[in-house]
This record gives C-alpha cells, structure tokens and sequence, in this order.
C-alpha cells in the first residue's frame, strides 16, 4: 500500500492501525511522561526538555500502570520508531527510555489531548451526571 493509499477509515490500513496504537492511554502517558518536567502539575503541557528515562521512573511516574503493561507499551513504541531503548552494560545494567524525532514530532498532538482533558475534565463529569440522572 502506498502512502497516498492510506486510509484510516479501512479496518486493514496500516495507518489506522497505528492510530489504534497512539490512542491507548498508556502510549499516551509514557510519551507525555519522557517529555515531562518532571512536576505533573494540573495544566502543565509537558513542556520539559526531553530525557532519557529508566523504567522504574517511568513506572512511579505513571500510577496505576501494570509491569506488563509498561513492558509491552514500551516495547511497541520501540517497535514503531517512537522511543529508543537504550542499555548501558553498568552494574547493574541501565535501561533507559527516550523520545526519537518521530516520537517528538507526535508529542504536541499528545500534549495537546492530554491538556484538553484535564482542562474540561469538569464539564465532562457535570455532562455525565446529567445523562445518567435521566435514568
């Protein structure tokens, strides 16, 4: 299939596909967290020079995240060009995880969702009250 082929709207286009990928909340959240200033603050946009980050820094950062499921997030943002995994041979062994150019170049829609969400989480929960109130 070639580039000008690409249509997201066929189940079997790879384009979306990768869209199925970048809308997973923990792909999300690991690529804001290695853009990160490291202060997760109500608003922030993530706005930190990017770092490298080890993988039990990753895991405190994103509360909630199973071992399994940062492993296999990771490893698919690997796969897809997004981060880089790196491994420095110290004892004990270092991993570190990092933001590639193709990663940084979809952060700013990332961080733009994850600032849209947190700015009108509010309305979104008074619109559900609402809804189910109708019963």
């Amino acid at each position: 299939m070639s580039k000008a082929e690409y249509d997201a709207f066929l189940a079997q286009c790879p384009s979306r596909q990768l869209l199925d990928r970048i809308a997973d909340k923990w792909v999300t959240l690991v690529l804001a967290a290695l853009r990160s200033d490291g202060s997760h603050r109500f608003g922030a946009d993530c706005a930190g020079v990017p770092r490298p980050m080890r993988y039990s820094e990753l895991s405190r950062t994103l509360a909630g995240v199973s071992q399994k499921m940062l492993t296999q997030t990771l490893r698919a943002l690997e796969r897809d060009g997004l981060v880089t995994r790196t491994v420095e041979p110290t004892v004990p062994v270092t991993v570190t995880y990092e933001l590639t150019a193709l990663g940084l170049s979809l952060l700013k829609t990332i961080q733009g969702l994850k600032v849209w969400a947190e700015t009108h989480m509010d309305d979104v929960l008074t619109n559900r009250a609402a809804y189910d109130s109708r019963g």
